[in-house]
């Protein structure tokens, strides 16, 4: 597969069955092949994306000792913001060359003492970016849950499978900063080679060259959205839930060519997380004679947290 397949999220919650299930087997193919697909008909909004990437540039332009007053390491970056250079793939020394936000999950008070999460950290400078901030994640966080549905349907599972494992869950929206390129590159790049923790990613402003995927030939092909689509891929967690039968494609960001190096890049994506302790273990209908389950078994939280310290986000 040499290019990322589009399909219509309207398709699969209209209430046309041959649409819907045109949706489910479409979306099913693309993740068995390439672990990739462009969405339209998600629930964001024009105004809202716009809100969107107005604040987080707002942010982003704050002086460096604004920003780092918002950096708070004891959580492991889970919460606010994190400084240039200081994630790197796994496996990779040199750090990405990008900041970036996290927005976590929104708990209601009566519902809080039920999960170990960090709160939200409110950027005092910028009294829209927060209330902007939720309501996007909030629309992921829906869009996702459909697609996760369809998923379901794909697999033999009951539709709303996942339902109960993300309500609640662990899920990040991260607004990212790659700044403009003053030196060659020794080897960083902006986000070097990687699969995703979670159960799947919603990535939005990837209509520029920058995203690349790996296809099973090994070969890396770029991958860009239209604007009224969103990129969404399998996480590893899913991958591993599924016996590799949906595939965590292999991703990364390129740097530019050199006459952009003086430009920035943006991208934000929705890291579709479950509750801690969703049973990561491998689906029985997805094991037969010529695929014997893979891995072993493992709670969500657990392979969280042995891929923060992976990444140098958590230290031992």
């Amino acid at each position: 597969m040499n290019s990322i397949p589009s399909v219509d999220l309207r398709d699969f919650i209209s209430s046309d069955t041959i649409k819907k299930q045109k949706f489910v087997n479409a979306i099913g193919k693309a993740y068995e092949e390439i672990g990739f697909v462009a969405l339209k008909g998600h629930f964001l909004d024009d105004t809202l994306v716009e809100n969107l990437y107005n604040e987080v540039k707002n942010f982003f332009d704050l002086p460096v000792e604004i920003k780092q007053k918002y950096e708070i390491p004891e959580i492991a970056g889970q919460r606010g913001y994190v400084s240039f250079g200081k994630e790197s793939a796994k496996g990779k020394k040199e750090g990405d060359l990008k900041e970036f936000w996290h927005f976590g999950q929104y708990i209601d008070e009566n519902e809080r003492d039920k999960y170990d999460y960090p709160e939200n950290v409110e950027v005092k400078e910028l009294p829209r970016f927060n209330e902007v901030g939720k309501k996007t994640y909030q629309m992921l966080e829906k869009t996702a849950k459909y697609v996760l549905r369809a998923l379901a349907l794909h697999l033999n599972l009951n539709e709303t499978y996942f339902d109960d494992y993300i309500q609640n869950g662990n899920s990040i929206l991260r607004p990212i900063h790659y700044p403009p390129i003053k030196e060659e590159p020794k080897e960083a790049v902006r986000a070097a080679a990687h699969g995703d923790i979670n159960l799947i990613t919603l990535l939005m402003g990837a209509q520029g060259r920058g995203l690349q995927v790996q296809n099973h030939k090994g070969e890396w092909i770029d991958a860009i959205a239209q604007p009224d689509e969103v990129m969404i891929n399998v996480g590893d967690m899913l991958s591993r839930h599924t016996n590799n039968k949906l595939k965590s494609t292999i991703h990364r960001v390129v740097n530019p060519p050199k006459e952009l190096w003086g430009t920035s890049r943006y991208s934000i994506p929705f890291f579709m997380h479950p509750v801690s302790d969703m049973k990561l273990d491998v689906l029985e209908n997805c094991i037969d004679e010529n695929t014997p389950k893979q891995f072993e078994d493992i709670t969500a939280g657990e392979f969280l947290t042995e891929r923060l310290i992976e990444l140098g986000l958590i230290k031992k």
